[in-house]
């Protein structure tokens, strides 16, 4: 109970800093809708590209996007309450280590899981087709991989305590994750070499899924695979982020 109560508490705060940052939340908004506006007309007629699905299969790609890029960046927050002293200051106060962990991750969903309504209403201007209960379910995905890109930034920043080193490792594995998952394009447009690597990367299942929730096939192999992937995963993460925490603030 007390560890639901510090949790919300500092849910509470993050969301007041991040609603309170009126540059942070015009980025936010404009990138994906951006995305939307100005890649999509360039996918229209592609060579290998559907032009009648163009939207169809790009936005869930973006969906992903706000996912991973919402948690890899999180752990700028860390370095930055580092340098501040606020870590430090934690040290003394009786709030659960595990709550002080998830706070600022949770509060990250919250305005992640804003920015894609925004997205997917912008999208259903453009022509996407919205299936409720798939997006649902991709909802709980997308959930799955911020959560888990947080706690793997958050415990990287801990450990490097330093933000030139943060920064190079969080850029370092970007873009070969993202090149490798099929976000702007689908990764079946690439050779086969490229197909067989993209397995050993995570947000390639959730890409994968996305698309097909999107689309309203709930039964295909590709959802129950990125569950597969993205929960075990997910977990060991978040142990190995609480560990680290809890070191950092003994």
């Amino acid at each position: 109970m007390k560890t639901t109560r510090d949790t919300w508490l500092l849910f509470q705060r993050y969301a007041t800093q991040l609603l309170r940052n009126p540059v942070w939340l015009i980025v936010g908004f404009s990138t994906p809708v951006l995305y939307l506006a100005l890649f999509t007309p360039l996918l229209k007629g592609a060579t290998g590209f559907p032009t009648h699905s163009v939207i169809e299969l790009f936005l869930p790609g973006i969906l992903a996007l706000l996912a991973f890029t919402t948690g890899a960046t999180s752990g700028y927050n860390t370095i930055f309450e580092l340098e501040s002293g606020l870590i430090e200051r934690l040290r003394v106060t009786p709030a659960g280590r595990l709550a002080i962990l998830m706070g600022p991750i949770l509060s990250g969903l919250a305005m992640m899981t804003v920015f894609d309504a925004v997205v997917v209403a912008v999208g259903f201007g453009f022509g996407f087709t919205v299936h409720w209960t798939g997006l649902l379910i991709l909802t709980v995905l997308l959930w799955l991989l911020a959560a888990l890109m947080a706690a793997f930034s958050t415990a990287t920043a801990l450990v490097t305590k330093d933000i030139s080193s943060f920064a190079a490792i969080i850029n370092g594995i970007n873009l070969p994750l993202l090149l490798l998952s099929g976000v702007l394009l689908p990764i079946a447009l690439g050779p086969a070499w490229l197909r067989i690597f993209a397995h050993f990367n995570p947000l390639y299942y959730l890409v994968v899924a996305s698309r097909a929730l999107a689309a309203g096939h709930l039964a295909t192999s590709a959802v129950w695979q990125a569950f597969a992937v993205l929960v075990p995963l997910c977990a060991g993460v978040l142990v190995w982020a609480t560990r680290v925490f809890r070191r950092a603030v003994a």
